[in-house]
């Protein structure tokens, strides 16, 4: 061991019991914004810098200004102090540092805030590709967009306090911008709830009002609730309608998803009976934009994980295609139950598809491609053999495929008449079950049309023998005179 080395050592021993020896600076300070980082413009924010005890004074410097920002005394105990900004605006948008000053000088500074004043520019878009439903587990894509040119992206998360995810944007065909952020893997353990914005390169903490705010909706493998519809799926505009989603599993709310859309309904589940809960979306007056597919979830209080989607129920409005639609019955609408009838729905205008709807029906219209005959477009829709349950009145619409849940205005109705039963010779193993009294009632009806028509032929027959009679007996009267 060295002199030099050995008399360092006794020194330290020597002073440990009765001196404090600072082993380097101060710890930096901790700085942070309330509410938050990302103020929206006119709103007010409080900075904080927390430091030393022995601290008596703190001072908060603004990346890019020569002088300190401001300076304040601090707060009792002295390990805080408050830098006030009553209403933000593009001027205090930066990045900040602090220090703090105590009788062994000045503190190093805090770790940097970035704090971002937001509301200069127009709202961006916000959309989940392919839908904001996911599977549990599952990726997706969210896109952020603008009409106009700006150079970078933000997607934030709602409750995240990691920093926000910045992308380039990207130009389209259209003319339009946009960064698509990857997100995932999806789970219900928190909720998934995202805003997005932009900004300019040379400005970047100074960013446009948020996106509306877009939730994620994580599925699951819980049994499906069912969906219908309280006025039928076809409906024509200023029409209300109500979509009623419901289970019997006992979900504490609902929520209803159209295809396309970038949101969704929820609703506090209600308990008609025991064992059953049910909640109804209320849509309307309804217009052409409300026509489209629908799914609705359910899901517990105690959980975020959403149960198996619906089955689809396909809402379609009516009046929306200017071109008519004419429906027939062949081989006419009056028919014995048993035969066969098939309803022809044509037009003079080319359709992709014509449907085919019955008054009163739970089940969804009938579809069928458009086929071009006899210089007219037209669907075939057999029913065969016809029972008591096919009479009612049809209704037939056209539609195209770049939209299928627009319809043309309906056909005139049609009325499906399903007389008795078709009589027909039975093989005599049968013939007991016939003998019902309803039968009995057939079998006299048949029975007095045939003594009627014979009775009939019988005094056509006489009727012949009396003219032919009156007609000999004027010619020999001719002959005499």
């Amino acid at each position: 061991m060295t002199p030099t080395l050995a008399a360092l050592l006794c020194l330290g021993l020597s002073l440990g019991p009765r001196t404090h020896v600072q082993a380097g600076p101060f710890p930096k300070p901790t700085l942070w914004a309330e509410p938050g980082s990302v103020i929206s413009w006119g709103s007010p924010v409080t900075i904080w810098c927390q430091g030393s005890l022995e601290a008596q004074e703190y001072r908060l410097d603004k990346e890019g200004s020569p002088e300190p920002w401001d300076r304040n005394n601090p707060l009792e105990p002295k390990n805080k102090a408050r830098f006030s900004i009553p209403s933000i605006t593009e001027h205090h948008a930066g990045r900040y540092r602090c220090h703090y000053y105590s009788s062994a000088g000045w503190s190093e500074p805090s770790d940097p805030l970035e704090l971002v004043m937001t509301g200069a520019y127009s709202k961006p878009t916000l959309s989940a590709l392919p839908s904001p439903v996911v599977a549990s587990g599952g990726n997706m894509t969210l896109q952020c967009g603008s009409q106009k040119g700006y150079h970078h992206f933000v997607l934030m998360k709602e409750g995240e306090h990691q920093l926000p995810r910045t992308l380039d944007s990207q130009q389209l065909h259209s003319g339009g911008f946009q960064a698509l952020f990857p997100v995932g893997p999806v789970n219900p353990s928190h909720r998934w709830r995202f805003t997005c914005y932009y900004y300019y390169m040379n400005t970047p903490r100074v960013w446009s009002h948020p996106s509306d705010p877009l939730e994620i909706l994580p599925s699951g493998v819980s049994r499906k609730p069912s969906l219908l519809t309280l006025q039928g799926p076809v409906l024509a505009p200023g029409q209300s309608l109500t979509l009623q989603c419901g289970s019997d599993v006992g979900y504490d709310r609902f929520v209803l998803y159209k295809e396309g859309e970038r949101d969704f309904l929820q609703r506090p589940g209600q308990q008609p009976q025991a064992g059953l809960s049910q909640a109804n979306f209320t849509l309307g007056p309804v217009s052409p934009s409300h026509g489209g597919q629908y799914r609705c979830y359910g899901a517990h209080n105690l959980s975020s994980e959403w149960s198996a989607p619906s089955d689809p129920l396909n809402i379609l409005m009516a009046g929306q295609i200017y071109d008519t639609v004419s429906l027939s019955a062949q081989p006419g609408p009056t028919v014995a139950s048993g035969e066969n009838v098939t309803l022809l729905c044509q037009s003079w205008w080319q359709f992709d598809t014509f449907l085919l709807t019955k008054e009163g029906a739970a089940h969804p219209p009938l579809r069928l491609r458009s086929m071009y005959g006899a210089h007219k477009y037209q669907a075939e829709f057999p029913m065969s053999p016809v029972t008591s349950a096919h009479a009612g009145t049809y209704r037939c619409y056209g539609s195209y495929s770049s939209n299928p849940h627009l319809l043309s205005f309906p056909s005139e109705p049609l009325e499906l008449m399903v007389s008795g039963t078709l009589w027909r010779l039975q093989p005599p193993t049968h013939r007991a079950a016939l003998h019902t009294p309803a039968s009995h009632a057939k079998d006299y009806t048949v029975e007095n049309l045939i003594r009627m028509g014979m009775a009939g032929l019988v005094l056509l027959f006489l009727g012949i023998l009396l003219f032919e009679a009156q007609h000999s007996q004027r010619n020999p009267q001719d002959a005499a005179g």
